[in-house]
């Protein structure tokens, strides 16, 4: 069966994580500079979120370029994959920095450095607005369905959380002239980013172990699948992972002797796109229980079913 491929929302990403990632890469050098002659670490704090932004939205881009690339004789995934490894990267990234944030905040509630507030508020003020402008861009492609892109969307959104922070010390600076609001808004920002990655984390960690997509019950859909196809007697060897944005998914399926195997097929497939977005599976009819031990885990029979079967055996499969 033919397949449709469609790659203008990988244009899309990539053209905007290109644009992101210029904007971000120059205002970390601002900010720096910036943080630096101020002495604020709120600045400095907000540099680091967007200096591992820089690297976020650079390894989002290259990732997404090369996943992109035709299937080759020993991969026949292409690279969809490097899209987790690089939001699985820049999840421990943001995880390394903000600690990294929180301990030299720490270290100035001790240590008080004088802060120029006014030039930290220009300077945080035009840093937000950048934020935002890449965050703006990014929400704008398909991100919520690339985990890569959804990876780089969240450092920006820490760094904008970073950069509201850093304007709010600089006000509080200005008015009460007390510096340690400075380390106390980077704390708070650096919490609310924690959060973040740790969720980015542990989604790109469940891909990689070849997880289940955690939006779908294997025993539910094994019970739906039966019930919704007469022919059906019981669905046992489940195995279902996901391949960057791709669900793959295999299964034997027990049925009643039927002379039209191709169009019960086309009827499984059907059914698996139209309930659970599963466009990629391999589906191996059995007239015969299977004999295998792992077919028996879980195996539940369907109502109704008659336990006699005919002595006529047929395995077929379809990769669709």
């Amino acid at each position: 069966m033919a397949h449709s491929h469609n790659h203008a929302p990988a244009s899309v990403n990539r053209s905007r994580l290109l644009a992101a990632f210029i904007v971000t890469a120059l205002f970390m050098l601002v900010e720096v500079i910036g943080g630096w002659i101020s002495g604020s670490l709120a600045l400095l704090a907000d540099a680091g979120h967007m200096l591992t932004d820089a690297g976020a939205l650079l390894l989002a881009l290259l990732a997404t370029h090369f996943s992109q690339r035709a299937p080759a004789k020993h991969q026949t995934f292409g690279l969809l994959r490097l899209n987790t490894i690089a939001a699985f990267i820049n999840a421990l990234a943001l995880l390394v920095i903000t600690v990294l944030i929180v301990w030299e905040a720490l270290l100035r509630f001790h240590s008080p450095q004088p802060v120029a507030g006014g030039l930290m508020l220009g300077i945080a003020v035009a840093g937000l607005l950048a934020n935002i402008l890449c965050f703006y861009l990014l929400k704008q492609g398909h991100g919520e369905e690339n985990l890569n892109v959804r990876a780089a969307a969240l450092h920006v959104l820490g760094d904008l959380l970073g950069s509201a922070g850093a304007v709010v010390a600089a006000l509080l600076i200005l008015w009460t002239g007390w510096t340690p609001f400075d380390p106390i808004l980077s704390i708070l920002v650096s919490l609310l980013v924690l959060n973040s990655a740790r969720q980015l984390l542990r989604d790109s960690l469940r891909e990689l172990l070849e997880h289940a997509p955690a939006d779908i019950d294997i025993d539910k859909l094994r019970r739906q699948l039966t019930l919704n196809i007469a022919e059906i007697r019981n669905v046992h060897h489940v195995h279902l992972w996901q391949v960057g944005e791709k669900k793959v998914l295999t299964l034997h399926a027990r049925v009643i002797p039927n002379y039209q195997q191709d169009e019960l097929l086309r009827r499984i497939h059907d059914w698996l796109k139209a309930n659970y977005a599963i466009a990629h599976a391999t589906v191996q009819l059995e007239y015969q229980e299977c004999p295998q031990p792992e077919c028996q885990l879980g195996t539940e029979e369907a109502p109704g079913e008659d336990e006699h079967h005919p002595p006529r055996e047929y395995e077929g499969s379809l990769h669709h």
